[in-house]
């Protein structure tokens, strides 16, 4: 299937800044899992997970280059840029660094792509960006891809890392939650697939909206999933909580996810699941 409107190419698929994966000290870098010393080119190479399974934080552009297609993403919206509509003190500055730290406007990366030739729309969260937190910004890309989505008959894949919603901006990003689930809704009434893929960590807000409103829902081993900390549930709750509470495998045994799918794995599983719903 042809793509049926004109965009600017965004054919620069390498992180914009610096990596998400934490390289302290140098070349090398500590699992937290299994406590290995890795070269950090090996792990890079090997999509950013260990050889013991644990995968690391990415950067969205990374992402971006693992799931997608050769020189198929075309980046839309990119001249939003986050705001403060509080002027909330020293958010200016947080902004600033998020943004020299990341190469990027806001939390979230939007586009047009392909994934094993199948055409989507898709929106990646930035991890390094204020933790992927919710704000204005973020939550109008995303809007927009949907609409966009929609008008266009395409399917949306969305990629969720997020702390929550920011609170520098108070209502106005809270707000978002509703903004974006309007527009998932619209879509979804249009008779569109959307799928969701939830890393670590997708909690707060994103996981009370638009991250558990996926069609079909997909997780990364491990992943930290849930609205509250878990020691904020204990302290409200009097309560100890499970071991591996809050952990993908957790959520899937209860029926919160559809399926774990390692990050090697990803691209062929979404492929297959947008080509299966095309009817190809």
């Amino acid at each position: 299937m042809a793509l049926r409107f004109q965009l600017k190419a965004q054919n620069e698929l390498e992180p914009a800044g610096r990596s998400s994966i934490p390289l302290p000290g140098g070349p090398e870098v500590s699992c937290p899992n299994c406590h290995r010393m890795l070269k950090a080119r090996e792990v890079r190479e090997n999509a950013g997970t260990c050889v013991c399974g644990h995968h690391f934080r990415i950067s969205a552009r990374e992402r971006i280059a693992i799931l997608t297609d050769t020189d198929s993403f075309f980046e839309l919206f990119s001249e939003l840029e986050a705001k403060d509509p509080l002027d909330f003190p020293t958010y200016q500055e947080k902004l600033r660094k998020a943004e020299r730290a990341t190469g990027e406007s806001e939390s979230v990366v939007t586009g047009y792509a392909r994934i094993s030739g199948q055409e989507c729309c898709l929106f990646v969260m930035e991890p390094g960006f204020m933790m992927g937190s919710l704000g204005s910004g973020t939550g109008e890309k995303i809007t927009r891809l949907f609409e966009l989505a929609a008008s266009k008959r395409l399917p949306v894949v969305g990629v969720t890392v997020s702390g929550g919603a920011r609170m520098q901006e108070g209502l106005v990003s809270l707000m978002q939650m509703a903004k974006v689930s309007g527009a998932v809704m619209r879509h979804s009434k249009a008779g569109l697939l959307y799928l969701t893929l939830l890393t670590d960590p997708t909690t707060g807000g994103v996981t009370a909206s638009f991250a558990t409103e996926g069609d079909i829902i997909l997780a990364e081993p491990g992943a930290t999933i849930g609205f509250a900390g878990a020691r904020v549930i204990e302290q409200t709750t009097k309560k100890t909580l499970p071991k591996g509470f809050q952990t993908a495998e957790s959520m899937l045994k209860h029926g919160f996810i559809d399926s774990i799918v390692e990050r090697k794995q990803e691209k062929q599983t979404i492929a297959f699941l947008l080509g299966m719903h095309a009817g190809r």
